[in-house]
């Protein structure tokens, strides 16, 4: 098991508030495959391991269409990281894990 491995109880804090998410990780290599599920739903989600990096992107429909690039860092068992949303900027990303 990768670093990055586990489920994280995460926030974004975005200009619509903190929004709350749970990630799960599950890496092979260089790739992880997993879900995002909170308040603005839920999705699977394929990305990249550099280390105790880890990137993905993330489609949302509320409040409107739009595709997130997310990277974040593990360290322990805390992850810290961005959320970029195109044209509104990045947003700090930060999470703890629970299993």
């Amino acid at each position: 098991m990768a670093n990055v491995d586990g489920s994280w109880d995460c926030v974004v804090k975005s200009p619509l508030g903190d929004q709350k998410m749970t990630l799960t990780v599950n890496s092979a290599g260089d790739t992880f495959t997993g879900a995002v599920s909170g308040a603005m739903g839920g999705m699977d989600v394929t990305g990249e391991v550099e280390g105790d990096t880890i990137t993905w992107k993330q489609s949302m429909t509320v409040p409107m269409p739009m595709t997130l690039d997310c990277k974040a860092t593990v360290e322990d068992d805390m992850l810290k990281g961005s959320v970029a949303a195109g044209a509104f900027g990045s947003f700090p990303l930060t999470g703890t894990r629970t299993a």
